[in-house]
């Protein structure tokens, strides 16, 4: 008997995944190379269902014989352990992210005299077509929080980018730009304290109460699905932050960051110019034992905030904390700086990747913003965090249009740098 070949992930099993896998039964014994949930996300987004559950789906379509683990979009790996007589795959990856894939397939097939058949695309139906169906249904609290977690297996690099109302979530969920290696978007969202506050007209003092908040989260959660980190601040009294916890986690929301300072929170960025005051290890350790105390699950994440960079304590200060916090059931690491350079990020990373007890680790180049994901991704950052630059980006933007009606008396000078009616009108879904 031939030996069949079918790469797939089969996340959303649709009609065209059983064309293809009708046809390789007519050719002989059919087995699935199936993308690991690692290969699926080096070009797209994080599957729905987890490999084992995708596996167990395939194993129980007629005519399959074995399913086999694809660990990459590149086939020829698995192609020259099994030496199929054909691969069949659908004829959709002629053009696009998967036409040097194919080629390479082909390339590999002619190594033994195998044959790539193809088959005809299946009108009507796709897999992103279903995806975009999903995310209009929308998603549930619990696959949210779990969200988070599911992509730092995954991924090696995480990007966040800040909201301070739902119309910057839409931004996030839909935005992304077509490259070589796929589709590149952000992964998730963070709910910044100076952002939300500041789109109230509020000092970024935690002058916004956690209620007010939490308005913010819940008209951010309604309208996406993308997983959330929420910025907050110090976690305030020990008691009031378990609550937190608490509504965060109910809310759908993936991870909470706390930064090891007491007080009256000041804006970070601001270092030493103005009083601020670190917290002892023991006395936030302790927060983090009882925040963590307080989560119904597993997995929501609280992830620890070190200051010593930014209060000039050094390297070493920092690392200290660092073990210290992880002992004490933190999720993940935050480093932060106000540097121009990631020099001392750097050093920073190069230490805690020796951890034994290494948890993720988030960066947030606010600073330092000339540093490429793909050199913070080198020194080990899992999470790297946009914090303000939507809002920042809104500001000049409205200003400079309020400036031109005052000067103009009219708008039609500012007509080229706005959405049209017609586009507001169909921006957001339901408004017809």
């Amino acid at each position: 008997m031939k030996h069949v070949y079918v790469g797939m992930s089969a996340d959303l099993v649709h009609p065209g995944h059983l064309n293809v896998l009708q046809k390789a039964q007519e050719l002989g014994e059919v087995t699935v190379g199936l993308l690991t949930d690692e290969a699926i996300a080096s070009y797209k987004r994080v599957p729905f269902m987890e490999f084992e559950q995708r596996k167990q789906v395939i194993e129980n379509i007629k005519g399959v014989a074995q399913v086999v683990p694809q660990t990459t979009l590149d086939y020829v790996p698995n192609l020259r352990e099994l030496k199929p007589d054909y691969v069949v795959h659908g004829d959709d990856w002629q053009e696009g992210v998967q036409r040097q894939t194919r080629q390479r397939v082909i390339d590999a097939l002619a190594e033994w005299g195998g044959e790539l058949v193809e088959v005809p695309y299946t009108q009507g139906i796709s897999s992103t077509k279903l995806n975009q169906a999903l995310k209009e249904i929308g998603t549930t609290p619990e696959l949210r929080l779990k969200s988070l977690r599911r992509m730092l297996k995954v991924k090696p690099l995480l990007r966040f980018l800040d909201i301070h109302n739902a119309l910057s979530g839409l931004i996030i969920e839909h935005a992304y730009v077509d490259t070589p290696q796929g589709k590149r978007e952000f992964d998730g969202m963070w709910g910044s304290s100076l952002t939300d506050s500041t789109a109230k007209g509020k000092p970024d003092i935690e002058a916004v109460d956690v209620s007010a908040r939490m308005t913010t989260l819940n008209e951010v959660l309604e309208v996406t699905t993308k997983p959330i980190i929420y910025d907050a601040d110090t976690g305030g009294q020990t008691e009031h932050f378990q609550f937190t916890v608490k509504t965060l986690e109910r809310l759908g929301v993936s991870a909470a960051i706390i930064e090891d300072k007491t007080g009256l929170k000041k804006n970070s960025l601001f270092g030493t110019d103005v009083p601020q005051t670190q917290d002892s290890i023991e006395g936030f350790c302790h927060k983090i034992q009882q925040g963590k105390k307080a989560q119904a699950t597993d997995d929501f994440m609280i992830i620890a905030r070190i200051e010593s960079l930014i209060l000039g304590k050094g390297v070493e200060d920092a690392l200290t904390r660092a073990k210290a916090y992880l002992d004490a059931g933190a999720d993940g690491i935050m480093i932060h700086s106000r540097e121009k350079t990631p020099d001392e990020i750097f050093a920073f990373c190069e230490q805690y990747n020796t951890f034994s007890n290494r948890k993720p680790l988030v960066a947030v180049p606010s600073s330092y913003n000339t540093v490429t994901e793909e050199e913070l991704q080198a020194y080990g950052v899992n999470i790297v965090i946009y914090a303000n630059q939507l809002l920042r980006s809104a500001y000049p933007a409205m200003l400079e249009t309020a400036k031109s009606i005052l000067q103009h008396r009219r708008s039609a000078e500012c007509d080229e740098r706005m959405l049209s009616i017609k586009d507001i009108l169909e921006l957001i879904p339901g408004t017809r």
